[in-house]
């Protein structure tokens, strides 16, 4: 073992290395796209399969195959690709895999780079798919791991979600030497039409061993260790539960007042959103009155707590974003997790210092690097289009910076790959419109 200085994605990326990893695919997108990247760069000798696919459905195809043929595999993506790669995904876990596959999706409160700051653990429970949350890159590097066993044990793929940043952090971490790797030999794919291909009745065989095994798994993550429950003072009745990198702002916020530890709250870390740590979670509930809930980005924990209190008859006020407690958007920060953290315990605000006032600096909004071809695309239509009826609509990624002035040339934006069908749709009901689409 040795340390590295390491962003969050590095630490990834090395994990799965360490674990054996024989195929790595996926599609770039902020804040996932380094993972891929340093797996290539520390890929010398060529032994792992390593591709930026079509998209992130392609992706998905690509790595259920290797894991069909017993190779620990990983697909990368950010959380709007996970849309996607959707479509197979859903089945995959019908059919489940032979070697480890994990399913990287980067979420992104703010979000600082997306269209929306949907939240990867809804995707869990709709696909049935166990969900790993890491709250640290040292955690990331070692829940990856992990990831790959769990896959294996259960023959299901399983999702590493971390968010913004957990990936875009720094840290010196403990990572293995070479010698240490495992290493993953997969022995191909053997031809098993009755368990490789998906049919009614398969699927609900398949549904109802998903239910039980899922059943089974909330028990086994209950004694998880990256399921953590921190006992409190002994006269403070009231929790926080939390996920995440939330987790580490809660545990900075409790150390500043570690002097006052007989009012301190009990803390429960989910790493696990899915299937839930029931057990633990109860045994977190009990003898409680009040629970925070302190989560990125929807109320998932709250609402998992908020059905255990019915479940078990636990006289135990839940409080989070649906109670109006946290905010329901956005990424959580160090300062705002303490002033959440102090009105739900009624402990003063932290002072904030005056600052001097930073000297003025010209605002410069983003704009097409020098040389980029769409920027003569853009303006070549532009002067042909001039004075006539045109529409010009878009697509996701740097190139909807076309938007901006003095090109203009940007009306519309969806989503990936939208803007031929958008301006499809605009020509069949705008008659006269002449419509362009523009993707890269």
């Amino acid at each position: 073992m040795h340390v590295e200085y390491l962003m969050g994605n590095e630490a990834i990326a090395m994990g799965a290395v360490a674990a054996g990893v024989n195929v790595v695919a996926g599609y770039p997108g902020t804040p996932s796209t380094e993972v891929l990247e340093t797996v290539a760069r520390h890929n010398p000798d060529g032994k792992i399969h390593v591709e930026w696919s079509t998209n992130e459905k392609a992706g998905m195809e690509v790595a259920a195959g290797a894991a069909w043929s017993g190779a620990r595999a990983l697909v990368t993506m950010k959380q709007v690709g996970l849309n996607v790669a959707s479509d197979p995904l859903m089945s995959l876990e019908y059919l489940g895999v032979k070697g480890g596959l994990v399913v990287l999706v980067a979420d992104d409160p703010g979000p600082i780079s997306s269209q929306t700051e949907q939240d990867t653990r809804h995707f869990a429970s709709f696909a049935k798919v166990p969900c790993f949350d890491p709250s640290s890159v040292q955690e990331a590097y070692e829940m990856i791991q992990e990831a790959f066993d769990f896959s294996e044990r259960y023959h299901t793929p399983v999702f590493l979600r971390p968010t913004t940043r957990i990936d875009h952090g720094y840290a010196s971490i403990t990572v293995k030497d070479e010698s240490e790797y495992c290493v993953h030999e997969p022995e191909g794919f053997e031809r098993d039409p009755a368990r490789w291909v998906i049919f009614p009745r398969l699927s609900y065989r398949a549904h109802q061993a998903i239910e039980q095994r899922n059943e089974e798994l909330g028990e086994v993550f209950s004694s998880y260790a990256r399921n953590q429950l921190e006992l409190g003072g002994a006269s403070c009745r009231r929790g926080i539960a939390t996920q995440g990198v939330s987790y580490s702002y809660v545990a900075e916020t409790l150390a500043e007042r570690a002097d006052e530890a007989r009012e301190m709250p009990r803390v429960l870390k989910v790493a696990t959103p899915f299937p839930f740590p029931e057990k633990l979670a109860v045994e977190f509930l009990q003898g409680l009155d009040e629970v925070l809930c302190i989560e990125e980005l929807d109320p998932v924990i709250e609402r998992e707590l908020i059905f255990l209190c019915g479940k078990y008859q636990l006289p135990v006020k839940i409080r989070g974003k649906l109670t109006g407690d946290i905010k329901r958007a956005g990424e959580n920060t160090r300062d705002t997790v303490y002033d959440d953290i102090a009105a739900f315990m009624g402990w003063p605000k932290a002072e904030t210092s005056a600052l001097p006032e930073p000297p003025v600096s010209v605002v410069r909004p983003p704009v097409l690097c020098a040389g980029c071809p769409h920027r003569a695309s853009f303006y070549a239509v532009k002067r042909a289009m001039k004075g006539q009826k045109s529409v010009f609509c878009g697509d996701i990624g740097c190139y909807t910076l076309g938007n901006a002035m003095p090109l203009d040339m940007v009306d519309t934006c969806l989503c990936m790959g939208a803007g031929i069908d958008i301006a499809q749709g605009i020509g069949a009901v705008t008659p006269g419109m002449k419509c362009f689409a523009f993707v890269g």
